[in-house]
C-alpha cells in the first residue's frame, strides 16, 4: 500500500477510518522495514509517538480536533531543536547535546496536533562542500528512487523520508539549495517560502543572512497545508488572513508564467531528459490556458552562484569559529573544508559580495513583477551517483537555486516526470514576494493534470 498524503491521511482521521494511533505505525513499519537502507533517521522516538498519537486520539474522539495536521506524523532534519530529543547536526561535536525546548516550529507544529517522529539526517551542521566522505557519526542518506544515488543536501533525509514513506511531511532549511535539492532528487515537493515567513528560532545556523526553512509533502496541497499552518505574516503579503490552501485546486488560466530556458553564462545545459520533461511540462500548462513568456533572469545564475560562495563559507566560518579552533579534527572534512575556505576570505570581499546581493535582489524584484509567477529549471542534472564526488557537486552547485535565495523570492521544487531510469525529474517554480499562492495555484493545476504523483519508490 502507498503511503497516505497529510491531506489523505487527515480526512481519514475525521471520518474516523483511520486513527492517529494506527497512522504512526503505518511510518514506523518503513522505517523498521526500510529505514536500515535509506537512513533517512538519525534518531526515531517511536514510543514518544505512540503516546502523542494516544493523546492525539483522546482529543479527537472528544471531539477537540485541532485543524488538519492533527494526528498526522512528521520529521524534522536535526539542526532543529525539539525538546528532550538529540539535536545533533550529524557532529561528533554535538552527540550529547539534547534541548530542553522545541524550536518554534516544531512547537506550532505540536500545537497544531502533529506528531513528532524523530530527527532526520542532515549533512554536518547543514552545510558542507557538496560531497560526502562518510567521516560523519551517522550513516549517509541514500536516495530510495535508488539507493546508490545521492538524496541531495544538505536537508537529506527530509526528502528522503516523504518519498519512502516514513514520514507524511518533514521540516529542512536552505541556503542556497538545502530544501530544493533533495526535494529534486527524491521527486518531492520541497518550497522555501518568503523570507520572515517561517521562524528560525530554534535551528541551527548555517548562514545568518541566507537561511530560510522550508517544508517537504509529497503533494502540493500537503505542502500548502504545512506552510500555511506554521506561517507568519511577512511585509509583503496583502492584507487579510496568510491562506494557501484555497490556492490549491483553482484553475490556472490566464495567469501569466515567465519561462526561463536560458541558463546563462558559466552554467552547464541542462541534462536531457531534465530539458524533455520541462518542454513537456509546458505544453501542459499551454493546455491549461496559462499565459507563458520566454524572458531570461536579469542577472547570470553563474554571478549568483560566485556571491553566495563567498558569503555561505564566510558566515559558517564566523558561526563555527570556536569549533575549527579548538577541535578541527572532530569535524568531517566537508565542513572543515568549507569552514577553512570562509576563514581565509577577505572582509572587502566579503562586503562586495552582501553589495552584489543587494543589486541581483532589486533586479530580480523588479523583473517578477511583470509575472504572476516564473518557470526555471531548478537542479542542472538528476540525481548522481553517491561517491563520485564530481558528479555530486555538480549536481549541488550547477543549479538556478541561488538567484531567488539571494533575492528572498519564493521557489517551489516540483516533480515533472522520471527518467527511463526511474529517477525523478523536476523544475522550480518562483512567486512574488509574499505570494506562495500564485506558486501553490499554477503548481497545484500542474500537478492534478499529470500522474506523477501515483508513483512512490519501489524499495
Amino acid at each position: 500500500m502507498q503511503p497516505l498524503t497529510v491531506t489523505e491521511a487527515s480526512e481519514r482521521i475525521l471520518s474516523g477510518t483511520i486513527a492517529p494511533t494506527d497512522l504512526v505505525e503505518t511510518c514506523l513499519d518503513p522505517i523498521a522495514a526500510v529505514d536500515g537502507r535509506i537512513h533517512s533517521y538519525i534518531h526515531v522516538d517511536a514510543e514518544g509517538a505512540r503516546t502523542a498519537a494516544r493523546a492525539a486520539k483522546a482529543e479527537i474522539d472528544a471531539g477537540n480536533w485541532r485543524g488538519p495536521l492533527h494526528g498526522v506524523p512528521f520529521a524534522v532534519k536535526d539542526n532543529y531543536d525539539a525538546a528532550n530529543m538529540p539535536a545533533t547536526a550529524n557532529s561528533k561535536t554535538r552527540l550529547g547535546n539534547v534541548p530542553r525546548q522545541d524550536c518554534e516550529l516544531v512547537r506550532r507544529l505540536k500545537a497544531a496536533g502533529a506528531i513528532l517522529m524523530g530527527k532526520l539526517a542532515t549533512w554536518e551542521y547543514g552545510t558542507g562542500n557538496g560531497g560526502e566522505y562518510g567521516d560523519l557519526p551517522f550513516p549517509t542518506a541514500r536516495n530510495p528512487w535508488d539507493t546508490e544515488r545521492f538524496p541531495g543536501g544538505s536537508s537529506t533525509g527530509a526528502g528522503v523520508a516523504v518519498a519512502a514513506g516514513t514520514a507524511l511531511f518533514a521540516m529542512g532549511s536552505d541556503t542556497t539549495g538545502s530544501v530544493r535539492l533533495p526535494a529534486a532528487a527524491t521527486g518531492t515537493v520541497g518550497i522555501i517560502p518568503t523570507p520572515g515567513r517561517l521562524s528560525l528560532d530554534g535551528i541551527l545556523p548555517n548562514c545568518w543572512s541566507l537561511d530560510n526553512p522550508g517544508p517537504f509533502a509529497w503533494t502540493i496541497a500537503d505542502s500548502a497545508t504545512v506552510l500555511e499552518v506554521i506561517s507568519d505574516r511577512t511585509p509583503w503579503d496583502r492584507p487579510g488572513p496568510v491562506t494557501f490552501r484555497r490556492a490549491v485546486g483553482k484553475a490556472a488560466g490566464g495567469m501569466r508564467v515567465g519561462v526561463v530556458t536560458d541558463v546563462g553564462p558559466g552554467m552547464p545545459e541542462p541534462d536531457n531528459e531534465l530539458a524533455a520533461a520541462f518542454e513537456a511540462g509546458l505544453d501542459v500548462l499551454r493546455s491549461l490556458g496559462v499565459e507563458l513568456v520566454e524572458t531570461r533572469l536579469p542577472v547570470a545564475p553563474s554571478t549568483c552562484f560566485a556571491a553566495t560562495s563567498i558569503i555561505g563559507p564566510v558566515e559558517s566560518a564566523a558561526i563555527h569559529e570556536r569549533e575549527l579552533r579548538e577541535c578541527p579534527d572532530d569535524l568531517g572534512f566537508a565542513l572543515r573544508d568549507k569552514l577553512l575556505a570562509g576563514s581565509l576570505v577577505r572582509a572587502i570581499d566579503y562586503i562586495a559580495a552582501q553589495r552584489q546581493r543587494q543589486i541581483v535582489a532589486d533586479a530580480i524584484e523588479r523583473f517578477m513583477k511583470s509575472f504572476d509567477a516564473l518557470v526555471t529549471f531548478g537542479a542542472l542534472h538528476v540525481s548522481p551517483r553517491l561517491g563520485v564526488e564530481p558528479e555530486m557537486t555538480a549536481f549541488t552547485m550547477d543549479t538556478l537555486l541561488t538567484p531567488f535565495s539571494l533575492s528572498a523570492h519564493p521557489a517551489l521544487i516540483q516533480c515533472t516526470g522520471y527518467t527511463d531510469g526511474g529517477l525523478p525529474l523536476h523544475w522550480q517554480i518562483v512567486g512574488n514576494r509574499g505570494d506562495e499562492a500564485s506558486i501553490y495555484r499554477l503548481a497545484g493545476a500542474y500537478e492534478a493534470a499529470t500522474p506523477w504523483r501515483d508513483r512512490r519508490p519501489g524499495i
